[in-house]
Order: C-alpha cells, then structure tokens, then sequence
C-alpha cells in the first residue's frame, strides 16, 4: 500500500502546480509532506547541506495566498533544492570544505536570483564534495550522501545532494552544475533527470562564467519538470557578458519522434561499459524506435585516455589554481581526492597546455559535427557503471569497471567528452535499473545549442517506464 506522504513528495512539479492551480492541493501542505519525509531520510541519505524549513513554511504561506487571488508564478509553492555551490548573499559558501567553513557569499548565483522570482521555495541547499572535485560525494565537513536506491552506493558527484533528494522525495526540483558530468553522473546514478545546457546557455557568475566547460542547469524527477526549470534559469543576465538571449520555451513532449534520427554509441570509443548499462541503453534505444525514430548503431574514435589528457590540462589553467588558491589563503588540509584532482591537473597543464587541449577539444568537436550530419541526437550511456560505493574515492584504490583498472573516477563516466564539446546540449534521463538497485542512466546529446530535440528524445525514453509512479518505482529508503 502507498504511504499518503510519499504519494504528495512524488507528485511531478507540473502536477503539483497544476493542483495548487485548482485548489486541490496546498503548498503548504506539499511542504509540509516535504519536510515530513526529510526528516525521516536525511539521517541516512544525507543530501543537504543547509536546510531553511521556517522561512520555507512563510513562503509556502505567502504561494498559498499568490494561488487564491490569481499571482501565482511559474515555480509558485515548489520546494526546490539548490547546490550549495550557487552562492546567496549572506549565507554559507563552503563549497565542501573545511577551509571554508566560515565563509560567507556576498553575491547570489543569477539562477537562484531567478528561481526565487518565479516563487520557488529554496527550503534546502545540497552537499557537494568538496570543491566539486569528484564524481561522487562525501566530504570532511558534510560526511557521506548516500544513493536512496541502495545506501551502500555513493549519490554521484558533484551535484550529489541535489540528485539524492530528489530520489529521496525530499524536493521536487533542484539544482546542479557540471564541469565534467556533475549534474549528469547524479542524475544517473539516482534515476532522475539531469541537463547540461550548452555553454552560455544558463548565466552564471565571474569567472567561472568564462570557462566553457562549466554549466549550471537544472535536475527534476521527469523530463516535463527539467523544462519547467530550465525555461525559468535560461536567457541572458548583465552579470554574465557570455550569457545568451533566452530561446523559445521548451514546449511539452508530443508523443512521437516520427522523421527523427538517432545515433545509438554505447562505449564512444573505448569507454567500458558494464552489462547492466549497456541492456538498459539498448532498451532505451528500443523505446524511441517504438516512438517513431530511426536509431543506427555507431562508433566514434575517442580514446578516453585522450580525452582526460585535454580535460586534465583544461582543469589544471582554472579548476587546480582555484584549489591552489585556497590552499594558500587557508593552509593544508584538503581531502586526498581534492589535492590528487589539484596534483594532477596542474601537472597536466604543465605538459600540455591550453592549446593542446583545444587541438583535441577541436577534433571531438569534428566528430560531433560529422554525426549531427546524419542524425538529429546522439544517444549513450551516462556511466559505464551504475554507481560507485559510498565514502570510496578511489585514490588509492583504483576503479575498475567492467574488467578495466581506471586511472580516475571521472573516467567511469561517458560524460568528460561533452564539456570539451561544450556548447552541445546534453540530458542525462533514467534507462533502468541495475542488479544492485540502483538506476541506470542515458545521455542524449544534440547539435550544438539545439535544447529542443535533446528534451523530446530524453521524454521518449522515459515515456516507457513508469519511474516514481508508485512504491515498486520509487527508493525503499
């Protein structure tokens, strides 16, 4: 039987607003099913880093109010979870780290600034590793988030607490960023819905704004959420010069991909894939086929050691100086996965250098371009494994998925190849569900800044299983 608290925390946002819209459903009693199921959770998945109930509540009040005397805006009484990554103007900026314990934003990120207009509840902010520095998430200050599908499995990084409540039932949308797969490694990992917009896509904040390779985005549990969010954050902000003016909104699936062509990857060269990842990816193929789309079979000639080498170098010009940085402002102390992502990357830079990696940067973007020729997406895996284990961060104890020892985490999943290919859009949706538990995932990659065909393939996936529906589709947690 259906727990009533479960069956209000997985309500889809579209049908939440839809209700508050005819007054069968409060926000302040979505709210409060919110805080109920968090409370019964959070000891064991872990997932925020912050939480705001009381002024969470006032607001609920306030969407309740906006819903009667006909105000209510796009988000209107929705409890939205934010990475605490994106900073708020006089709260807690800690980025997972100890060296940052007491500090303080004193800006807000441009998507929190438009989450917050459009009515959305911000009643929880979410745990990262620290300084986002791995595909998992666990840190010295917050401790371990753990997978809602199987404890015994790590949430995914680096946008982990937003993936883990959302499976979790304790927000009904949230929010990630993704230098390397962070809002998709969790998405797949917890069978939720994870975008990566295309650079310039989604404003953000000096001077990672200037990086290419960094994205904010939004998560959700269903393909129709993801776009509910992601036509709020989207178009361009003064404080981000990169910014681009907002596209058309993302409109609803139509019910069929006829005329559409995909290309189906499954390594992207010779990333390893384990079986349960590659029979999921197959029957996600199945299901757009079943839509009324055309799927071949391709390859692509990436190496993943190639890849890594220009992302390496690439992190070590921004991401290792930023850790550097820190280390030299508050002293030694960073986790051994963060100093070995530090270590590693600076020393990259060092032998190959900005315009090596654009070289390589340059060819996936050749490849890319020769698929979009023929096809309208591509469709892959978002991991070659379905999750790793909890508080694991594999620096000494390498990764190996299915029979190959790998050197990094980050190599584990298909997601590093579209940061180099920055401006194409790419949406992590749930495939299935592993021997362990926990969720599979795909990514469907589109022509650059083409949003609109990644949203209706990634809706057609999901179409054909029933996720969250009810108690055999939702974690036990």
């Amino acid at each position: 039987m259906n727990d009533p608290v479960n069956e209000l925390v997985y309500l889809s946002a579209t049908e939440a607003v839809a209700r508050f819209a005819a007054r069968e459903l409060s926000p302040v009693e979505l709210l409060t099913a919110v805080i109920e199921r968090a409370e019964r959770t959070e000891k064991d998945v872990n997932a925020f880093a912050e939480q705001s109930f009381e002024q969470a509540m006032e607001q609920a009040r306030e969407a309740e109010r906006r819903y009667l005397d006909g105000t209510a805006r796009p988000l209107e009484g929705l409890p939205v979870a934010l990475k605490e990554e994106q900073p708020i103007a006089g709260r807690p900026l800690r980025d997972g780290s100890l060296l940052l314990a007491d500090n303080i934003a004193d800006v807000t990120h441009p998507i929190v600034d438009r989450i917050t207009a459009a009515g959305g509840i911000v009643h929880a902010r979410t745990t990262t590793p620290e300084f986002c520095a791995g595909g998992f998430t666990h840190s010295d200050l917050w401790g371990v988030t753990r997978n809602p599908w199987n404890l015994a499995y790590s949430s995914g990084g680096s946008s982990g607490g937003s993936g883990a409540a959302l499976a979790a039932g304790t927000a009904l949308l949230a929010t990630g960023s993704d230098i390397g797969g962070s809002i998709r490694i969790p998405a797949s990992f917890n069978g939720v819905v994870g975008y990566k917009p295309p650079y310039g896509r989604v404003p953000a904040l000096p001077p990672y704004n200037l990086d290419h390779y960094c994205h904010d985005g939004p998560m959700a549990r269903t393909v129709a959420d993801c776009a509910l969010l992601q036509n709020v954050i989207a178009g361009q902000d003064p404080r981000d010069p990169v910014s681009l003016p907002a596209p058309p909104p993302l409109p609803p699936y139509s019910g069929s991909l006829a005329g559409r062509r995909v290309a189906l990857c499954l390594t992207l060269g010779d990333y390893p894939i384990e079986e349960d990842v590659a029979t999921a990816t197959r029957r996600a193929a199945d299901a757009l086929v079943a839509a009324g789309a055309t799927v071949a079979e391709i390859e692509l000639p990436w190496s993943r050691a190639e890849i890594m080498r220009a992302a390496w170098a690439h992190y070590g010009a921004i991401f290792g100086p930023i850790l550097a940085e820190a280390v030299a402002v508050h002293g030694d102390g960073l986790t051994r996965y963060a100093r070995d992502f530090m270590d590693r990357s600076l020393k990259a830079h060092a032998e190959l250098g900005f315009y090596g990696a654009l070289k390589i940067e340059a060819r996936v973007h050749a490849d890319l371009a020769a698929v979009f020729e023929r096809f309208d997406a591509l469709l892959c895996p978002t991991s070659g494994t379905p999750a790793l284990l909890a508080g694991e961060d594999h620096v000494e104890t390498p990764l190996v998925v299915a029979g190959v020892t790998l050197d990094h985490n980050l190599e584990a999943p298909l997601t590093v190849p579209f940061n180099l290919a920055s401006r194409c859009p790419v949406l992590s949706v749930p495939s299935g569900r592993s021997a362990s538990g926990v969720p599979t995932g795909v990514q469907v990659v589109g022509r650059p800044y083409d949003d609109h065909t990644v949203f209706e393939v990634g809706a057609a996936v999901t179409a054909a299983l029933p996720w969250y529906a009810d108690d055999k589709w939702r974690p036990a947690t």
